[in-house]
């Protein structure tokens, strides 16, 4: 299946982030009680092999969504063979022990369900949305594939042909092709595991044998190195049965260890241009490494990315966009590749913009470091915190409403991976509700420093239609 480009994660970057960082107005003054937050119907439990099972209920709609995540992506994969875990993203289409190539989409789709997968930075995921009567038959197909995968020459040798195409259409032979998902971490990490090409070398992919795709699927798509989320319209007690029935009797294989990517501090800024020969025009990406996910810091810093950058009301927007016109649009978030909470590791938070030619970096790259220093020097204002946690508390609603449920599968398999918690999905507002104004100016003095910032030029090497180079 193909990834998601990096234009398609940046409108995720809002939906997902803003759905998980919700909070009512904070303030001193005595007020109304804080509005219920949402609270989903969670039963997590483990089986005997190891897999992670999460059953949220939800009848409002009479369909099913399924989602299967394997905790391998893209920055945990071995060092020899990047590029791997999205070859098998793709591989896990291909055919398994009772269903032949490409019939499992076909089974899917004539059932009338949509179906998809991505790699990303710590997982990769498998998910579908289903009527409701055919939950049994999803069940059975993923263990299915979870159980035998149809690993053969042919197959490798295809998916191998398309991934290298994936590479040459969305990298290689695109303006910005990579920018700056791809090429900020290279910058601004320094653990291989961080800072390495995740879209993987082409040599590791070419020279890929069937052992190598055997090993990798013993090693990591085991049911122990797993989460099977179940959401929507089903009967529990119904559910459990078909899950014990497809998914218990796998054999159980201990994962293989997850290794050390841990980010030593960064303390003297780091700065880069390259020349994009299809670009038409000059862009500059800024970031700063991010406080550990999950903490109270982590929840301020969703706060300050909330006031700094999510929407056309943010001070970066205002700012760039509006007051000076560098742009038509400023980017960017905590996590390129998904939200503020569906990764497991060092993390950055990242703006980016395409800029006017006859504006210098350096004059852009002030006024973000003027709106910065605005916050660091004063905490947010009333008006300010309101509105940016009005935005994301209804963001979060229309998450946890949506018809598809992927956004709530995405969240409650991330908390199970990473935390072994799913039911963290219903206490986020509480948790962002803690936050003080004065921690999101402290967040901003700590985190926000030149010596934590990575700064990406791209040169264009293109001239637009009609202008001199």
């Amino acid at each position: 299946m193909k990834m998601a480009s990096h234009r398609k994660w940046s409108g995720l970057i809002t939906a997902f982030v803003l759905a998980g960082c919700v909070s009512q107005p904070l303030t001193t003054r005595a007020g109304p009680a804080p509005p219920a937050g949402i609270n989903i119907p969670i039963e997590y439990y483990k089986l005997g092999n190891g897999l992670k099972v999460v059953l949220a209920q939800d009848a409002t709609a009479p369909t099913v969504t399924v989602g299967v995540y394997y905790r391998i992506g893209f920055r945990v994969e071995p060092r020899d063979r990047t590029g791997f875990a999205h070859l098998f993203e793709h591989l896990m289409f291909q055919g398994s022990t009772n269903l032949g190539k490409m019939e499992f989409i076909r089974l899917i789709e004539g059932n009338g369900g949509i179906l998809n997968g991505s790699t990303r930075l710590d997982y990769t995921n498998y998910y579908q949305l289903m009527p409701a009567h055919t939950l049994e038959t999803i069940l059975w197909a993923e263990a299915d594939r979870m159980s035998g995968l149809a690993i053969t020459r042919e197959n490798l040798v295809n998916q191998q042909g398309v991934v290298k195409n994936e590479v040459n259409d969305n990298v290689l032979n695109q303006p910005y092709g990579g920018f700056p998902w791809l090429s900020m971490p290279q910058l601004a990490n320094e653990n291989w595991y961080n800072a390495h090409n995740f879209y993987g070398d082409l040599a590791h992919i070419d020279a890929a044998t069937l052992e190598d795709a055997r090993a990798f699927f013993d090693a990591y798509y085991t049911p122990s190195n797993a989460v099977l989320v179940v959401a929507g319209d089903f009967e529990a007690a119904q559910a459990h049965t078909w899950i014990e029935k497809y998914f218990a009797t796998l054999p159980s294989r201990v994962a293989t260890a997850q290794p050390d990517i841990s980010e030593p501090p960064q303390t003297a800024g780091k700065r880069r241009s390259y020349v994009d020969p299809l670009a038409p025009r000059p862009a500059l990406a800024l970031a700063w490494h991010v406080p550990e996910r999950g903490t109270p810091e982590h929840y301020a810093f969703g706060l300050l990315d909330q006031i700094l950058l999510q929407g056309e009301d943010s001070a970066l927007w205002q700012k760039l966009v509006q007051e000076r016109g560098y742009s038509s649009a400023v980017n960017g978030g905590i996590n390129l590749l998904g939200n503020m909470f569906n990764y497991d590791g060092p993390m950055l938070w990242t703006l980016y913009l395409v800029h006017d030619a006859a504006v210098a970096p350096d004059a852009i790259i002030a006024d973000v470091d003027a709106e910065i220093a605005r916050l660091k020097a004063a905490p947010p204002t009333q008006a300010e915190l309101e509105r940016a946690l009005t935005k994301i508390r209804a963001d979060l609603y229309d998450l946890a409403g949506s018809s598809t449920r992927f956004g709530l599968v995405d969240l409650l398999a991330a908390f199970a991976l990473f935390d072994d918690d799913p039911t963290r999905v219903n206490r986020i507002e509480s948790e962002f509700r803690a936050i003080r104004p004065s921690m999101i100016s402290d967040v901003a003095r700590r985190y926000l420093q030149d010596g934590n910032k990575s700064v990406l030029i791209v040169e264009p090497g293109h001239a637009p239609a009609g202008e001199q180079p």
